[in-house]
């Protein structure tokens, strides 16, 4: 179920991921140049508006088809996705995620039904009017079915939102968020949830909170922190760097192994969640645009002008409350330590397997991949530093950083996070994989180091 749930999560955030920047983009233009920005200007304000409801829609449709079908796939993903957003009032996101991928899939069977049939010397012809033609009734399905029915289930959300708000229920959504986080569904929930009704309503009123539910360094900051006083062995020692990566850096997924290590420290994170929460509620703050990363630097930069306060504070009370617990719960618990050497020894076992089934002539090795759930993050910090520790052995081994879908087929060695090594296994059964328990764990990084050597 979880791996299923991360495969679903990843495919939702690997069509926002890659447009986090034109995200920004409309974030900062909203920020400066709406009529309660820092600088209104009525001509520059008016490419919120455009920005909002097709530039945005129309780039996650088409990166979704690029996803499924390459070229071909964005471009029939793409024209699917304009006739969904025709004639709709609000940004039509969900729809997007819908027609992108569904047009890529269509065009994709399309030419297998095709390729056995095409004259040679005719393969441009027909490949062009092929695609030109199902896109043609595409938009059409997409402007008198997709629409309606994608218009219907955003009210559905938006009633189930309104009851949360008006009921003062949203801090309570943290017990939801923050399991599903530490099960590295982070960027599914912040961007395949949050983000499209976050846009909406930053649309109506120039900021939203649901761009800070999931996005709060406090939780985690919380939890490293404790780690950092009451903590033992390798995990209280990595744990200071670990927080200034995850405050500054944004790569929240840094301190989910250390919740992993000792799992009654959701309580603290689910409590510190809910109260950054409400701290956001009482203030009424939010933010313009998206998050991403989840840095200090990026949410400040991303703050309406009215709400640092809240949104600062938010941060300050989430990062208390959760250290707080999680300071009572590393007291209370005497094996944290040992559970973090059990996953060690657990992770070797995993290492020992694996190499019995495959090999790899390590002398011919050129390349070796480190993937995490989204390839920007906790991926990115670790191939930086594997690559550190392989030169400094004199290895010359280039160490790429990939999300897992995208991991390319001919790589032989992987490294990521033991609980996505199903899901490493699943797309690429033949590599040898060396399974991490934490993106900080220098010891692991040397054990890798060592097997090469």
């Amino acid at each position: 179920m979880k791996e299923k749930l991360q495969k679903f999560g990843r495919t939702l955030s690997a069509m926002v991921m890659p447009n986090i920047a034109v995200f920004i983009a409309w974030g900062l233009i909203t920020s400066f140049f709406i009529a309660d920005g820092w600088f209104p200007n009525e001509t520059l304000a008016a490419l919120v508006e455009p920005m909002n409801k097709y530039l945005l829609p129309i780039l996650i449709g088409y990166t979704g088809g690029k996803n499924v079908y390459g070229q071909r796939g964005a471009t029939v993903g793409a024209i699917m996705t304009i006739g969904v957003l025709v004639g709709a009032p609000i940004p039509m996101f969900i729809g997007a995620m819908i027609a992108g991928p569904l047009g890529a899939y269509l065009i994709k069977k399309l030419d297998e039904l095709l390729k056995d049939h095409t004259p040679q010397g005719f393969e441009m012809l027909i490949n062009n009017f092929s695609a030109g033609i199902l896109g043609f009734v595409l938009a059409i399905i997409g402007c008198l079915a997709i629409n309606p029915a994608c218009l219907f289930l955003n009210d559905m959300l938006n009633i189930g939102v309104s009851f949360f708000v008006e009921h003062g229920l949203l801090p309570f959504v943290s017990i939801i968020v923050e399991p599903a986080k530490v099960l590295f569904l982070n960027n599914a929930i912040n961007h395949g949830i949050f983000s499209p009704i976050g846009m909406q309503e930053a649309l109506d009123t120039g900021k939203s909170i649901f761009f800070l539910l999931e996005a709060n360094p406090g939780p985690g900051l919380g939890i490293l922190l404790a780690y950092c006083f009451f903590g033992k062995g390798s995990a209280k020692a990595s744990a200071p760097a670990a927080s200034i990566i995850h405050f500054v850096g944004g790569i929240h997924e840094i301190y989910f192994p250390y919740i992993l290590m000792n799992p009654l420290l959701l309580l603290a994170v689910i409590a510190g969640g809910a109260s950054g929460i409400l701290v956001n509620v009482i203030f009424g703050s939010g933010l313009t645009a998206p998050a991403s990363p989840g840095s200090i630097i990026a949410i400040l930069g991303m703050c309406k002008a009215s709400s640092y306060l809240g949104v600062i504070l938010s941060i300050v009370v989430a990062t208390a409350v959760t250290m707080f617990i999680a300071s009572i719960i590393l007291k209370a618990s005497k094996g944290t330590e040992e559970d973090l050497e059990e996953a060690q020894e657990q992770m070797k076992d995993m290492k020992n397997t694996n190499q019995e089934v495959k090999s790899v002539s390590y002398h011919e090795l050129r390349k070796i991949v480190f993937a995490c759930d989204a390839g920007m993050g906790s991926s990115a910090m670790g191939a930086a530093l594997l690559t550190k520790k392989l030169k400094a052995a004199g290895i010359d081994i280039e160490v790429p950083h990939y999300a897992i879908n995208d991991i390319p087929e001919d790589s032989q060695v992987v490294v990521t996070h033991v609980s996505l090594v199903a899901r490493v296994q699943e797309r690429l059964p033949n590599v040898v994989i060396f399974p991490i328990t934490n993106f900080m764990g220098g010891t692991e990084y040397d054990e890798i180091v060592k097997k090469l050597q």
